[in-house]
């Protein structure tokens, strides 16, 4: 790294982004509210925001293939709180992939808290894979607070992939999405959340299937655990011939609280909107099954949870 990191900040890096040390091509790491390192590559620009606003745009040329763009965050510090946005432009008949996420180590007794606005534009023909990964520890009384926000504008027979993960660690976050889908787009989200103690969990969905023929296919699966609560809504708009699906399933434990609110509007005669939701508790039979192959209960619910959010 061009700054020195301490062993726990590494950590945290290489937990919401796989990094090590600094990749080949165009990345943005941010640490504690400024940008530790940033570089471009000759089809991905990387630029500081100049409206004012904290954050930066990435401007992807049209048929930049199978580059990969990193920007994670990492914070350590008691009590730092910002708001961040960052805006893509993704030129037609790309395929890039894009590696978020944020960790907090919260050691003190402030509270510390991220909150991002990432805006997605997404030129025809072009496929996004998009990877955000959120984490949070430490041993301080001060809360771990993330609220992302993503925004979604997929043209004509564009593509993309979520994949959002949060693993315990956080104590409060509402994570909002919202999508338009032109004609022949696809939007496909995979969600993964654990909550435990007292933690907070919102997540709303909202796509716009504005297009002929466009999709979207919105699944969560979800584990709350102690007193931890979660709030999953998912509304899906069929505003032309289009196909939507959304799906919950979720593990509920000990005293947790689970709530979801499917929406499906169908504003055309051709759309097909479905939505699937299941919450329950694990089975006694799958615990007494690999409890007899020697796991004591905790390491067989263990083992159950890890399987069901893979």
């Amino acid at each position: 790294m061009k700054q020195e990191l301490n062993h726990s900040e590494q950590k945290l890096l290489k937990i919401i982004s796989g990094l090590t040390s600094l990749p080949n091509g165009a990345y943005n790491i941010r640490f504690n509210g400024t940008a530790l390192a940033r570089s471009s590559s000759k089809n991905i620009i990387i630029t500081k925001k100049s409206d004012g606003k904290d954050g930066i745009d990435i401007h992807i040329r049209p048929d930049t293939k199978n580059e990969t763009v990193y920007i994670p965050v990492i914070m350590d510090k008691s009590g730092h709180t910002e708001l961040v946005y960052n805006d893509f432009y993704i030129g037609e008949n790309s395929a890039v992939t894009i590696i978020a996420g944020c960790g907090i180590d919260n050691c003190g007794n402030q509270d510390s808290q991220h909150d991002g606005i990432h805006t997605f534009h997404i030129g025809k023909n072009s496929r996004v894979k998009y990877l955000e990964k959120h984490f949070g520890e430490g041993s301080g009384s001060g809360e771990r607070i993330m609220n992302p926000t993503t925004i979604v504008n997929i043209a004509e027979n564009g593509y993309m992939e979520m994949e959002t993960t949060q693993i315990r660690g956080i104590n409060s976050t509402k994570r909002i999405t919202n999508a338009r889908v032109a004609a022949k787009g696809t939007f496909i989200v995979k969600e993964k959340l654990l909550t435990h103690a007292a933690q907070y969990a919102e997540t709303a969905f909202q796509v716009d299937l504005d297009g002929c023929d466009s999709s979207t296919n919105v699944i969560s699966r979800a584990v709350a655990q102690d007193k931890s609560r979660q709030l999953f809504t998912a509304k899906i708009y069929g505003n032309n011939k289009c196909h939507g699906h959304s799906e919950c399933d979720a593990i509920i434990m000990n005293n947790a609280h689970i709530t979801a609110v499917p929406v499906i509007k169908a504003n055309d005669p051709n759309a097909t909107l479905v939505h699937e939701a299941a919450i329950g508790k694990i089975a006694n039979e799958q615990l007494i099954k690999l409890m007899s192959l020697g796991l004591t209960e905790k390491e067989a619910e263990n083992h159950i949870i890890t399987g069901f959010l893979k």
